[in-house]
């Protein structure tokens, strides 16, 4: 961690960058009704709360006022189902939602169907304009670096305005090897450098976790990028550590790393 930068500043930014998250299955009102209440903690606000798409106009009703609602499309699975992925999206833009998080195909990419990818991406993109786009590249299940990439270029090519790792529903979700293949896409592309962000997804339980993507993006994309604009971060374990960090309880786990 850069030294100017304590654990409670990491705290504070990763607060004010996360996406705090609700997708279980069993989700319903109630679900939703406590991430609100989560999202009007001591500590300030999320970045946005994100939910299934048939709970995001109760998300968008219950939430504190400033933070955006996210739902998402083609989840977890990734079908090349593009009726299906483009009615995700229609309903998330119907309830009111501003950010959509769309999981590529990445099955589909790994058996050499990059065209399946951008269709889909190309319709979901044109089903939620002005809306916010993430596009989950399910790294954990690429693997290669060479997919990860492809995967990477082929969402900036269909207009994503952030590229996430994870659905976090898989083995292997965020890790910095990753994130840095996906920021590097990013630097890149000349007409994403200045605009897209990134997001990590996915077993960042503590402020030490999310540290180490706070210091990639920085190194990548500049110091202007540790805000919700260009860095998100998708976790609900990680508000505890947050709390606590600010708060002055935190566990042992968050001092670690720094």
């Amino acid at each position: 961690m850069p030294a100017h930068r304590t654990p409670a500043d990491v705290a504070r930014i990763a607060l004010a960058c996360l996406d705090l998250t609700s997708l279980n299955d069993s989700d319903g009102e109630a679900q939703v009704d406590a991430l609100c209440a989560r999202a009007a903690g001591r500590c300030g606000p999320p970045a946005a709360l994100c939910v299934w798409p048939r709970l995001a106009r109760h998300a968008r009703t219950h939430a504190p006022a400033g933070v955006a609602i996210a739902a998402v499309a083609n989840f977890p699975d990734g079908s090349t189902d593009v009726e299906r992925a483009v009615r995700d999206a229609g309903e998330i833009v119907q309830a009111g939602a501003q950010e959509v998080d769309v999981v590529l195909p990445w099955r589909a990419l790994m058996a050499g169907d990059a065209a399946a990818c951008t269709t889909l991406l190309r319709a979901v993109r044109r089903a939620c304009d002005g809306r916010v786009l993430k596009v989950i590249l399910e790294t954990g299940e690429l693997r290669e670096p060479g997919l990860i990439t492809r995967a990477a270029r082929l969402a900036l090519a269909e207009g994503a305005d952030f590229l996430k790792t994870s659905t976090g529903k898989t083995p292997v979700s965020a890790t910095p090897a990753a994130a840095q293949l996906l920021l590097d896409a990013i630097v890149a592309d000349t007409a994403a450098r200045g605009r897209v962000g990134f997001k990590a997804a996915g077993g960042i339980r503590s402020v030490a976790d999310a540290a180490v993507y706070l210091d990639l993006v920085e190194t990548a994309l500049g110091v202007n990028a540790l805000g919700p604009a260009r860095l998100r971060i998708g976790a609900s374990a990680l508000l505890g550590d947050i709390e606590g960090v600010l708060g002055g309880t935190a566990g042992a786990s968050s001092g670690q790393g720094y």
